[in-house]
């Protein structure tokens, strides 16, 4: 998989992909990230992105022309599933969104800044737009760092336990287990004895009972 991820200010990105997982896909060749600094791609002398919004208000937004350069740049090279925008009003990320994007070869991520990106380039180059919650963040690097998580520790190969990803919360439309490690009795607190009992099949259904009892008390919607 390759990932071109179009940033103001790139240098937010820097730390997130040089650590963990994330690192180990790299150096392991199974993901390509790219990082490219919108400045780049600016054909005025000040190398501006952004201007006054037409009608006027407050704040700045990314301009179109540097955008589209950008973008129609990396296109001349390859040919992208999707190209994406991160921003408050995109489609909200779930499992299952990211499921079908771990299945994808080329991606581009926009990162917005300011009051947003030229509508225009919503309209005719973005294919897809999608949000990390409902509140707003100074730009979309912290948004788009968190969607290429979820879709490359999916990716065969990346974690070391290829099985980890299938039983993470959200995969089956249900929460998670509770999970315990040693020492087995701690402070008067217990595993559960099932837990250490080595019957595999009661381990199984126990943790499918915790599965569907802290579902139903914290996220009942996704039972229905």
């Amino acid at each position: 998989m390759r990932i071109d991820i179009i940033s103001a200010i790139p240098s937010l990105l820097d730390s997130y992909f040089e650590h963990s997982i994330l690192q180990r896909a790299q150096q392991k060749k199974i993901v390509e990230i790219h990082v490219h600094d919108l400045r780049d791609f600016s054909l005025n002398k000040q190398k501006s992105i952004d201007d006054y919004a037409f009608g006027g208000g407050a704040g700045m937004v990314l301009s179109i022309e540097p955008l589209f350069n950008c973008i129609e740049s990396l296109k001349k090279n390859r040919v992208y599933d999707e190209v994406i925008f991160m921003c408050p009003d995109g489609n909200l990320l779930n499992q299952r969104m990211a499921n079908h994007h771990s299945l994808q070869k080329n991606l581009i991520i926009i990162c917005g800044h300011y009051k947003g990106i030229d509508q225009r380039v919503r309209e005719h180059l973005v294919t897809k737009e999608i949000s990390i919650g409902d509140y707003v963040l100074s730009g979309g690097e912290i948004p788009a760092a968190v969607f290429c998580d979820t879709i490359i520790r999916l990716i065969p190969g990346v974690l070391n336990d290829e099985t980890s990803a299938l039983s993470d919360s959200f995969q089956d439309d249900l929460l998670s287990p509770p999970v315990y490690t040693r020492p087995s009795s701690f402070n008067g607190w217990e595993v559960p004895k099932v837990l250490t009992s080595g019957n595999l099949k009661e381990i199984e259904k126990w943790r499918f009972e915790k599965s569907i009892e802290i579902t139903q008390k914290r996220r009942p919607n996704l039972l229905k």
